[in-house]
């Protein structure tokens, strides 16, 4: 894992809650890569969970500058939207080509179980990257973000913005999501135990037209709740639309959004005032994880159950700061 040092007391102490989950497997995700020679041949094929999204090109990214570094020939593919009827076909692709090790963040977290059975037992190792089952059995590593802790901390962040007061929308993308469900969850308890003057609306979900959802979710909650103090927004997707429904109801500051990820218009979101705080993930150091740990299973060398990669907590504070800029997701690699 890459140095933290010289980030600053706020940012380390958000990276530490990634170390805290992930326990010493966070740490042992930069050893152990193999490489030279002895990758030569050796097929990787990451799935992400769209194409459509800079987390997952900042993946494809991390990925492909490991897979050339180890010497591994990777292909990377990934359905158009984060569904799981377009990304069925890519896995049961990976029945038929059979790359040594498949990298894949599904869609959900058990429709997709039975294919995904098919291709371990087609002969290629799994490796769970961003999002996972909730089968135990299934997967030989697990590498993302401490989701539960990332919505704790957004949780808490926004709770001091608000003075502790207040009522606050909750807005994610379909149920069934593991990592968004972790981040409702984490959000959903810091506010309960450490913030009881704050209210929050029930969860609203949508898994068609996320962005537009958001938006007119959160319009309709400043509309039948005029006094509506904060929102949190599950993942890039929901951040955009909320964003937006604020602006248009001309509540940009007053209604302080709290979100997940970090692309680009996110940042520029945050430049205008709309978005208050991006709990930033590493996907490209999840990326490069993968393509690790799929030489280690490709190998027969030990592969940690669970790697936990850090959160960083990017704010109107510290969003111009060079040491956050590594953090901030690409729209292409190049």
């Amino acid at each position: 894992m890459r140095s933290r040092s010289g980030l600053g007391p706020a940012v380390a102490a958000v990276a530490v809650l990634g170390l805290t989950a992930g326990s010493l497997a966070a740490c042992g995700s930069s050893g152990g890569g193999g490489g030279g020679s002895s990758s030569s041949g050796k097929t990787e094929e990451l799935i992400v969970g769209t194409k459509s999204d800079d987390f997952y090109v900042s993946m494809e990214c991390g990925a492909k500058q490991e897979a050339k570094k180890l010497g591994v020939k990777l292909s990377v593919t990934g359905p158009s939207d984060f569904t799981a009827p377009l990304q069925k076909p890519l896995i049961d692709a990976a029945q038929v080509t059979k790359p040594d090790a498949l990298l894949v963040a599904p869609t959900d977290d058990h429709v997709l179980d039975p294919d995904l059975t098919k291709v371990v037992k087609a002969g290629s190792k799994l490796i769970f990257v961003d999002t996972s089952s909730s089968n135990p059995a299934l997967g030989l590593t697990r590498i993302s973000s401490n989701n539960l802790a990332g919505g704790k901390l957004a949780a808490d962040t926004l709770g001091k913005l608000l003075g502790g007061k207040g009522l606050v929308a909750v807005i994610s993308v379909k149920k069934g999501t593991s990592t968004t469900d972790a981040r409702v969850q984490g959000f959903q308890q810091e506010m309960a135990a450490k913030y009881p003057g704050i209210k929050l609306l029930p969860e609203q979900n949508d898994d068609l037209d996320s962005v537009g959802a958001a938006s007119s979710f959160i319009e309709g909650d400043i509309s039948g709740h005029p006094s509506l103090a904060g929102a949190f927004a599950a993942n890039v997707v929901t951040a955009e639309g909320a964003a937006s429904g604020i602006a248009h109801a001309h509540k940009t500051g007053k209604v302080k959004l709290a979100t997940f990820d970090a692309d680009p218009p996110q940042m520029s979101m945050m430049h205008q005032g709309t978005v208050q705080l991006a709990i930033a993930q590493e996907p490209a150091l999840e990326g490069a994880d993968a393509v690790k740990q799929g030489l280690n299973a490709i190998e027969g060398k030990p592969v940690p159950k669970n790697i936990a990669t850090p959160l960083i907590a990017i704010t109107p504070k510290n969003m111009n700061d060079p040491k956050i800029k590594p953090f901030i997701y690409k729209s292409s690699c190049g």
